[in-house]
């Protein structure tokens, strides 16, 4: 059962005690200094003649990505509400700094502000989802699950009952290609009539990755304002703008992380310590860990042992609670079986299809075939009911249980899922 939404906080209003992140005062107005870059003017150009009517709910993190996509609608017309999700309680910047930055972004811009408590939300899907995960030896992805779950839906069902809005805009660098604008893009099976999401134009910073698991019916709602700016682009023109989170640092990928101050001491906080083995695919013991949670797949440095020759994590055994570890030779694999797929911008293949797939955000994408596969009664259950093997052209190194294997044809994600099982072969 889906945990309710908190009624919104009044306007700028952010937890008691917090200080902003920046140093610039809360209420600088925006100012204008400057030509606009030309990704910039762009954008604008774009946003002036999108299509429908141009009231949105614009989901703001603190940050300067989503600062500046505020800013460009604004000054393209649109009527913006600015909406934060309360969702962890404390320091970090995506929590108490990042309200007040959010709150005073708002000012600047002169339009309202909205805080959703979430917190609860956020508990139940992403910081038990995670703690349940690493405890059965796998290393889970938060950030598509959260996209899903916590942020654009429930943002989009608030802004529409609340506020009577039907769109949402964030800060991510990807493009939606919506089906209103006419001739679907390339890709290997039917999409009449879907939208389509695209990576962003940045290669550093594209972000469609973790955007894989949205559906249909909220990515036709999205506006992504910077999907054709680069990041050095969204920082000069927030600079121009004079908008307080201009020069604000980036936070880490992770917000848990960020908040808590390392992946290890979120762990740490929630799981106890497990001691086990590090061994080799023999069982040969080389030394010993203290959770399975502080590893993950292809890792080289820390596993604390010696060797004749660099080790690499290949396998977190959660039955036995022990790491094996491989010389990087043997440390390649050929394929994965993938389930919960969500089919984007395209329908579900019926047969083998040549995909470019990606197993980590940072990773790039390689060549391989796509088979589907009949589901599981799991799958059936919880409502993904597709499943299918990759099996690329070369093996694969760092081939990861519990993250996502997105597929693309070209710059179109055509879908993508989490990796259940890894081919030994």
């Amino acid at each position: 059962m889906d945990l309710p939404l908190h009624q919104p906080r009044d306007q700028h209003q952010a937890p008691a005690g917090s200080e902003p992140a920046s140093a610039t005062t809360l209420n600088a107005p925006l100012h204008s200094a400057g030509t606009a870059t030309l990704a910039g003017a762009a954008a604008l150009e774009r946003l002036r003649d999108w299509p429908g009517e141009h009231r949105v709910a614009v989901g703001l993190s603190g940050g300067v990505d989503s600062s500046l996509t505020a800013a460009l609608l604004v000054a393209a017309g649109w009527q913006v509400e600015g909406l934060t999700l309360w969702l962890m309680s404390g320091k970090g910047a995506c929590c108490a700094e990042g309200l007040v930055d959010a709150a005073g972004i708002c000012e600047q811009l002169d339009v309202p502000h909205h805080v959703v408590d979430s917190r609860e939300r956020f508990q139940a899907e992403i910081v038990n989802f995670l703690v349940d995960g690493y405890g059965a030896g796998v290393t889970p992805l938060p950030c598509s699950r959260c996209n899903r779950e916590v942020k654009f839906g429930p943002m989009l069902t608030w802004a529409e009952a609340e506020r009577g809005i039907g769109r949402i805009a964030t800060g991510h660098y990807a493009r939606v290609r919506h089906a209103e604008a006419g001739a679907s893009l390339p890709v290997p099976g039917e999409a009449r009539g879907r939208h389509q999401l695209l990576r962003g134009l940045d290669v550093h910073k594209d972000q469609s990755y973790f955007l894989y698991d949205l559906p249909q019916e909220i990515l036709g709602r999205l506006v992504f304002p910077l999907g054709e700016l680069t990041k050095s682009d969204t920082r000069a023109e927030a600079a121009r703008l004079g908008l307080r989170t201009a020069a604000k640092p980036e936070s880490q990928d992770l917000c848990l992380a960020d908040h808590h101050g390392s992946m290890k001491a979120f762990l740490d906080a929630y799981l106890p310590p497990r001691p086990g083995d590090i061994v080799l695919g023999d069982g040969t013991v080389l030394g010993h860990h203290d959770g399975l949670e502080h590893f993950t797949i292809g890792q080289r440095k820390g596993l604390g042992v010696a060797w004749s020759e660099p080790l690499h994590v290949v396998r977190l055994d959660g039955a036995l609670n022990r790491v094996v570890v491989a010389p990087r030779a043997q440390a390649a694999r050929q394929g994965c079986e993938v389930g919960a797929v969500n089919w984007l911008s395209m329908a579900a293949p019926q047969a083998p299809i040549a995909v470019m797939a990606q197993v980590r955000y940072r990773s790039e994408p390689e060549p391989a075939l796509l088979t589907p596969l009949p589901p599981s009664e799991a799958d059936q259950a919880a409502g993904r009911p597709h499943r299918c093997r990759l099996e690329f052209t070369e093996p694969q190194f760092s081939i990861t249980p519990g993250q996502a294997a997105v597929f693309y044809a070209g710059e179109v994600l055509l879908g993508g899922g989490l990796i259940h099982t890894v081919c030994s072969e």
